[in-house]
């Protein structure tokens, strides 16, 4: 049925069993769910992991006894899923997230608070700093070929696994439903959506002094995710 993992994270019948879990796992008390490693509060639900106790691999996806048997799912933030990884060894395909959402979504302060110091991180944003040498925000179109070019190669190295990093996160816009499935499939990664309405990443914007000299290009941004924005 699943030829590959990436297309069992897309998968309808994945993203229903998991809507389902959580339904049912949240405490009818408080409303809260609770992280079943950590007992802490999921406030976020792009922060909420899916654990296979028994590890998914493609060799055992279609076997639904694993893939979607509630018995063999923890529900945890994703810095707990890390721990997790590194407590009980699970070193066997190393995990490639796509964190997509709109500009000024909060995905790239999402990655910096969960992600370790072995972590590959590729955000082109991050690349137009590195490569001007000046603000993260500033990209002189003479620098452009150089920016995407290197963001490619970060991303081959993501798909082929090349490195030892332990886990990579890709982050990017991804607004179209069929491109963004497309680099899912392509990377052998999980997607997470941060969430975010158009007002609080337009509210962000404003308060943001890194692109004080960039709101009006920003702005455009925003309008142009939301209007491209496909579920």
């Amino acid at each position: 049925m699943w030829r590959n993992l990436s297309e069992f994270y897309i998968s309808k019948e994945w993203r229903s069993f998991r809507e389902a879990l959580i339904h049912e796992r949240t405490n009818k008390a408080d409303g809260i769910l609770y992280d079943e490693y950590s007992g802490k509060p999921l406030l976020k639900s792009y922060d909420i992991i899916a654990h296979h106790k028994q590890q998914l691999t493609l060799q055992n996806v279609n076997d639904f006894s694993i893939s979607l048997n509630p018995e063999n799912i923890m529900l945890v933030s994703h810095q707990s899923h890390n721990e997790i990884h590194a407590r009980f060894g699970y070193t066997q395909g190393r995990k490639v997230y796509y964190i997509y959402g709109a500009p000024c979504s909060g995905k790239s302060s999402w990655v910096e608070s969960v992600k370790g110091n072995s972590d590959l991180v590729v955000d082109i944003d991050l690349i137009w700093q590195a490569i001007t040498g000046g603000r993260k925000y500033f990209k002189p179109n003479a620098l452009k070929t150089n920016a995407f070019d290197l963001y490619a190669r970060l991303l081959d190295m993501a798909r082929t696994r090349q490195g030892r990093w332990e886990r990579a996160y890709i982050i990017s816009g991804g607004a179209r439903k069929g491109e963004r499935e497309r680099r899912v499939r392509e990377l052998g990664a999980e997607p997470i959506f941060i969430n975010t309405d158009q007002e609080t990443c337009l509210q962000r914007l404003h308060s943001d002094p890194e692109r004080s000299d960039f709101k009006d290009q920003w702005a455009g941004y925003i309008a142009d995710w939301f209007n491209a924005y496909q579920e």
